[in-house]
C-alpha cells in the first residue's frame, strides 16, 4: 500500500472519529436542546452567541398552554360562578411576540400595559415545557386567600401571604377570556442581574385586562350560574361557553412537521384597541417618568444621590448574595449598599422590592449589628447618614388632596404610593380642583392632577407616586387631557407636589 493511500485512509478514519465524537456530545447534551431545536433560526445557527434569537411557537405548544389555562380556570376553589372559557387571540400573540423579542426581563411595552394583562416566565438549562410556567403561575394559589363578599366594603382586600400572587389572579380572572403567548430563545439575557447564555422566554398577554385593585378575580358561586348573557346559558367544564362556536378560535394549524420552525406571522403593533367613544372625553397617557429609581444590589447611596432625587428605590432579588458593605444600624453611612441596608433594617427581603430613603445630616458614629442575614460594620468617625422605610400603599378617592395625605415634615417627606380609582372625570368636577401644570398646589386633587399630567388614564386609574415639594410663587394654568387646570399666584401657605408613573 502506497504512502499516499495510507495517508488518505488515516485522514478518512480521523473524520469518522470526529463525527462520532460530535454526535456523542449532542446525545449527552441537556434536554434544553430539544426545545432550542423548535425555536432556532432558519439556518439552524442557534449555537452562535448573540443578543437574541428568532421567535417561533408551535401549534402544539399553543394548544397545550390554552388547554391548561382552561383546565385550571375550571377547577378554582372556591368555585367560580362567572368564569369564562378562554380562547386564543392572534393579535395578543403578535404583541407578545414583539415583547419576547426584546429579551427584557420586565413587563412591557409600557404603552400597552394599561390595556392588557401579562404573565412572564423564563428558564434555562434542563428542558421544561411552556406549560410548566403556567402551572407555576397557578401554584401561587397556595399563598392567596379569596375574599368573600362580607370582606368587601366596598373594595375587596388583596390577601397574599407569599412574594407574589398576581400571576395566579390574572390567570383565573373571570373576564380575561382571550390569551396570546410567544416563546423566544434569548442569548445573554439579563435576568435579575445575572446573564443567562440561552434563556427560553415565555410571554403571555391577556384581554380584557385583569388584576383590578379592589375586585375579586371572579364571583364565588355555583359554576356558570352568573355567566354573561352573551354565553346563552351554555356551560362547559365549569366555564361559561358559547355553544354557537364563536369562542372556538383555536391556535392556527401547523403548516410543517411537528417541532419545525413555522413561518413568521406578519408583525402588528399589538392588539387592536378601540378608539374612545365620541361621547367620552379622550385621555392619553403621555408621561411615563418614574420617581422610583431602579438600582442594583451593589449601588451605594453616596453614588446614586449625586444630582438626582433620592427618596424611592426599586431593589432586585438576591441581594443577600452581594458582598457590598453596610455600615451602621438604623442610621447607615452613605457608603452603604442601599438594598442591603433595606434588608438589614427589614423593610425589604431577599425578593427585593420598593423602599424609601431619607437623608440625614452627619452622625458621630455607626453601630455594627447582624440582622436579617446581613452583617453591618461599625464606624467611629462622623459621616453623612440615611435611614430606610417601607413604601406604604393607600387607596384614595378622586377628590383627595395632598394637603390631607402627605406629612411635609423634614427631613422625611415621603408620601405613600397611591391608588387612584377609575373614571374620576365622570364625577362632579366642582369637587376636584387642579391648580398648576407639572407642579401642582397641594390643594389639588391628586388623581385629577395625575390625569392632567398624563401619568394615569382616566378609564383605568392606577398607581402613582407623589413627591412633596416646597411651595411655588406661581402655578400655571393649562389644558391637558381634557382637564383645564387653574393658575394661582402668591398663595398663602400650602405646599406643592409632582406626580409620577408607577410601571
Amino acid at each position: 500500500m502506497s504512502q499516499l493511500t495510507c495517508a488518505l485512509l488515516w485522514l478518512f478514519s480521523l473524520l469518522l472519529v470526529t463525527r462520532g465524537v460530535f454526535a456523542m456530545v449532542l446525545f449527552n447534551a441537556t434536554d434544553l436542546g430539544v426545545l432550542l431545536e423548535k425555536y432556532q433560526d432558519d439556518d439552524g445557527d442557534w449555537a452562535v452567541g448573540r443578543q437574541r434569537g428568532k421567535r417561533a411557537i408551535t401549534a402544539s405548544d399553543m394548544q397545550a398552554i390554552l388547554d391548561l389555562h382552561n383546565k385550571l380556570r375550571g377547577q378554582v376553589y372556591p368555585p367560580a360562578s362567572n368564569m369564562e372559557y378562554m380562547v386564543w387571540d392572534t393579535e395578543l400573540e403578535r404583541s407578545a411576540e414583539e415583547w419576547a423579542e426584546t429579551c427584557l426581563w420586565e413587563h412591557g411595552p409600557a404603552g400597552l400595559l394599561p390595556h392588557i394583562g401579562q404573565n412572564l416566565g423564563v428558564h434555562w438549562g434542563r428542558y421544561r415545557p411552556p406549560t410548566s410556567h403556567v402551572q407555576a403561575w397557578y401554584d401561587e394559589v397556595k399563598d392567596y386567600s379569596f375574599p368573600y363578599p362580607q370582606e368587601c366594603n366596598p373594595y375587596c382586600p388583596f390577601k397574599c401571604s407569599g412574594p407574589v400572587c398576581t400571576h395566579y389572579t390574572q390567570l383565573v380572572w373571570a373576564t380575561s377570556s382571550r390569551i396570546g403567548c410567544a416563546i423566544n430563545v434569548c442569548y445573554n439575557m439579563n435576568v435579575w442581574g445575572q446573564i443567562w447564555a440561552k434563556a427560553v422566554y415565555l410571554v403571555c398577554n391577556y384581554s380584557p385586562k385583569g388584576n383590578w385593585w379592589g375586585y375579586t378575580p371572579y364571583k364565588h358561586g355555583t359554576p356558570c350560574s352568573a355567566c354573561p348573557p352573551s354565553y346563552g346559558g351554555v356551560c362547559r367544564e365549569n366555564l361559561c361557553y358559547k355553544g354557537d362556536g364563536t369562542n372556538s378560535q383555536s391556535p392556527r394549524e401547523e403548516t410543517e412537521e411537528r417541532n419545525s420552525v413555522e413561518p413568521e406571522a406578519p408583525h402588528s403593533p399589538g392588539p387592536r384597541l378601540r378608539a374612545p367613544s365620541p361621547t367620552k372625553r379622550p385621555n392619553v397617557v403621555v408621561s411615563e417618568e418614574q420617581m422610583s429609581q431602579i438600582v442594583t444590589c451593589d449601588t451605594k447611596l453616596r453614588d446614586q444621590c449625586k444630582g438626582t432625587t433620592c427618596n424611592r428605590y426599586e431593589c432586585p432579588a438576591g441581594c443577600l448574595d452581594s458582598t457590598t458593605k453596610v455600615v451602621g444600624t438604623v442610621y447607615y453611612d452613605m457608603q452603604s449598599s442601599i438594598c442591603r441596608a433595606g434588608i438589614h433594617y427589614g423593610v425589604i427581603d431577599n425578593d427585593g422590592g420598593w423602599m424609601d430613603v431619607t437623608r440625614h445630616g452627619r452622625k458621630d458614629f455607626f453601630i455594627k449589628s447582624y440582622k436579617n442575614g446581613v452583617q453591618s460594620l461599625g464606624k467611629y468617625q462622623s459621616a453623612n447618614a440615611f435611614t430606610v422605610s417601607k413604601v406604604t400603599v393607600k387607596v384614595i378617592t378622586c377628590a383627595t388632596t395632598v394637603s390631607v395625605l402627605c406629612p411635609y415634615q423634614k427631613p422625611a417627606s415621603h408620601c405613600p404610593r397611591i391608588y387612584c380609582p377609575r373614571n374620576c372625570m365622570e364625577e362632579n368636577p366642582n369637587l376636584s380642583r387642579v391648580i398648576g401644570t407639572r407642579i401642582y398646589s397641594d390643594k389639588s386633587s391628586i388623581c385629577w392632577a395625575a390625569i392632567h399630567a398624563g401619568v394615569i388614564n382616566d378609564e383605568s386609574g392606577g398607581y402613582i407616586d407623589v413627591m412633596p415639594l416646597d411651595p411655588r410663587q406661581l402655578y400655571f394654568s393649562s389644558y391637558q387631557n381634557s382637564i383645564v387646570s387653574e393658575s394661582l399666584q402668591n398663595p398663602v401657605g400650602g405646599k406643592a407636589f409632582r406626580v409620577f408613573a408607577v410601571i
